[in-house]
């Protein structure tokens, strides 16, 4: 069983024509529909409103045979971003967090949905620096994972978002003693070591106590740093409508690719499948490019392609 903590919201998406649209997002949620297109049916450990939008965000989940386990709808207003996609497809952010619903989840509530039984937890973005869900995400991974379980934490930083940069830094590395995989963007290394080249930043995390560090860098090559050794694998070209979503994709596809095959934490050192699962995410990124808006592929789409064959159970 995958669970997937963190925020749900609404992307209030700019186009280069000024259009605003509605689109359901948010890091961890759209790393849990990504698991759930891919068949493994994930949990998704994460406060929505009651609102309008809050029922958008649940029918989403739904579709995608994901699981919302935190019991009862939140009474304030859906979280929101502002997106604006650049001429190359790319997106920047503004966000309205203050006195919403995705922040507003205590220790008890997120630790008394934490499936019995769950083999992995995927954790991150802006759960990781805003209140009280931050303090509540740090404390279920201290005292109530279960030992065995596969830890993967996504940070996605948003500096707009980092009211303490020393305080987020400072959880974040207890954070890391305990994960198994980070998943890292060639931007989060530029904020949480500025100055030093990515491929040292994306080693010198191994050093803080994960098995598997995952880089990715837009188009060019996705790579996998483990001790003693450097992975990589090319991202398909593809016709780019625009990149909502798509680092989201990556990790949601390792961890469904990985859980799928009944991988373990034990494994994560076995270069092997690491290159397999590292394929199969770039492959799944590259699709969700080809989209408006965070949609991955669905498990029949990526049957047959480098990573997907064979595709899962």
């Amino acid at each position: 069983m995958i669970a997937v903590t963190g925020e749900a919201l609404i992307d209030i998406v700019a186009g280069q024509d000024g259009r605003l649209v509605a689109r359901p997002g948010g890091g961890p949620f759209n790393t849990a529909r990504t698991i759930g297109r891919l068949g493994r049916s994930p949990v998704f450990l994460g406060r929505l409103s009651a609102d309008r939008f809050g029922r958008l965000l649940r029918a989403s989940l739904d579709a995608d045979g994901v699981t919302l386990a935190v019991p009862g709808p939140a009474r304030q207003p859906t979280t929101l971003a502002l997106a604006e996609i650049g001429p190359d497809g790319s997106a920047a952010y503004r966000f309205y967090l203050d006195g919403t619903s995705a922040t507003e989840l205590e220790y008890p509530a997120l630790a008394g949905a934490l499936p019995r039984g769950v083999t992995a937890l995927h954790a991150g973005g802006l759960a990781l620096a805003a209140e009280p869900i931050a303090t509540s995400i740090d404390r279920l991974i201290a005292t109530g994972l279960p030992p065995a379980a596969l830890l993967m934490i996504d940070p996605n930083c948003r500096p707009v978002v980092i009211a303490d940069r020393q305080a987020y830094l400072a959880r974040l590395a207890r954070i890391l003693r305990r994960a198994d995989v980070v998943k890292v963007s060639v931007e989060d290394l530029d904020y949480l070591s500025p100055g030093t080249p990515a491929p040292d930043a994306a080693a010198g995390l191994l050093g803080q106590g994960p098995a598997l560090v995952l880089l990715t860098d837009g188009p060019r090559q996705a790579r996998a740093f483990l001790p003693g050794e450097v992975l990589s694998t090319e991202v398909p070209a593809v016709l780019v409508a625009d990149t909502v979503g798509a680092g989201d994709a990556f990790g949601g596809a390792f961890l469904a690719w990985w859980s799928g095959r009944g991988l373990t934490r034990s494994d994560l050192r076995r270069p092997a499948p690491v290159r397999g699962a590292l394929q199969a995410a770039a492959e799944v990124a590259a699709l969700t490019c080809t989209r408006v808006g965070a949609e991955p592929p669905w498990l029949a789409e990526v049957a047959g392609r480098p990573g997907w064959d064979p595709p899962l159970g």
